[in-house]
């Protein structure tokens, strides 16, 4: 190993040494008897979401696969968030990034790419993204950093400090310490198969149930057992939901898959900045309606225990997008029948 490769591996973990672990919060408010639910606050990372953790691991992986040298222009296909994370730690490490996404990404995430030194190169439809990276990295020689494809791998999910870990060992004092349910959302479905391999390698009692928005091929794929399956289009829900099964989504490691409405993933973020005041991202209106679901029908069946679901970034980079209410109008159309069906959640 060269002596640069050496220095950057460090310099990534001395920066997790730096970093304190993530907020576990309770939902106090949402008064289900005998059900409590938490929210995983992962935006509290440096970069401000979820992708943080997978970035640190992919350049992990990267550096001691002996893929990232001194002087290689790393590329990813993101839509915001690992874009902006890998940013981050490109820079952090002194080498090129460049980001391809749609056009349609938010501003505010553009933007911060921009911060940290990466460039964006955009494409016209999601759908585009795969083949126009590895077409980037070959032209600058450089490495395609593929987080659908490495996104299950290069997270140790036995341990180390992973998310799934982080999870149990927060909600350990809890009055129902070990979960009914982990509910997640999947972009490239690493965070999914790092929780399930997790529940299984403990020998844990809690299930894993996936979300997943319209035109996300992740649902249907897991019902029919069929992984060739793709749409002519992209999620409307950034950064979850794929056009076509990625080689990170591991369907043997779920128990059960929601299908959520867009426009129910964002009356439900709105929902909790309104009754909560936590203003997060749309995937996060996803994760948290199929958590609020489970945890009626918890209620009916006259069930106890605790939900754990992740709030995967902030909303202060939706103000101009889900945040907009002429946007949600144009783009994903009316909330509100998922807005009455909110407002019969029972709270303190």
């Amino acid at each position: 190993m060269t002596c640069w490769v050496t220095q950057a591996i460090n310099t990534i973990n001395a920066d997790y040494q730096r970093s304190a672990d993530t907020h576990l919060i309770k939902l106090a408010p949402i008064a289900f008897k005998n059900i409590d639910i938490y929210l995983k606050d992962e935006s509290t990372h440096p970069t401000g979401s979820l992708k943080h953790r997978l970035a640190r691991s992919l350049f992990l992986y990267a550096l001691c696969n002996g893929k990232i040298v001194q002087g290689t222009t790393v590329v990813e296909a993101s839509s915001g968030s690992t874009a902006v994370s890998e940013a981050y730690f490109a820079k952090m490490i002194g080498v090129p990034f460049v980001a391809v996404m749609p056009k349609s990404t938010a501003q505010s995430k553009i933007a911060l790419i921009e911060r940290y030194g990466g460039q964006c190169h955009f494409v016209d439809c999601p759908t585009q993204m795969h083949s126009e990276a590895t077409k980037v990295a070959n032209k600058l020689n450089g490495y395609f950093m593929d987080q659908f494809l490495y996104a299950e791998r290069a997270t140790d999910w036995r341990g180390n400090n992973n998310i799934a870990e982080s999870i149990f060992e927060q909600m350990k004092a809890e009055p129902h310490p070990v979960p009914h349910t982990i509910v997640m959302s999947a972009g490239t479905g690493g965070t999914s198969a790092t929780i399930g391999r997790y529940i299984r390698y403990k020998g844990l009692a809690s299930q894993l149930v996936v979300v997943d928005p319209e035109f996300s091929v992740f649902f249907e794929s897991f019902k029919t057992k069929d992984h060739t399956l793709t749409a002519t289009r992209g999620s409307r829900i950034e950064g979850i939901g794929r056009p076509k099964v990625e080689a990170s989504f591991q369907h043997d490691v779920i128990d059960e898959m929601i299908a959520v409405p867009d426009a129910a993933s964002v009356a439900t973020m709105h929902w909790l900045n309104n009754t909560m005041g936590i203003k997060a991202g749309p995937s996060t209106g996803t994760n948290l309606w199929g958590a609020l679901r489970i945890a009626k029908q918890m209620s009916e069946n006259g069930e106890a225990g605790s939900i754990v679901t992740l709030m995967c970034d902030s909303g202060e980079r939706y103000s101009d997008t889900y945040y907009s209410a002429q946007w949600v109008q144009e783009t994903i159309g009316s909330p509100d029948p998922y807005n009455v069906e909110l407002r019969n959640i029972p709270l303190r």
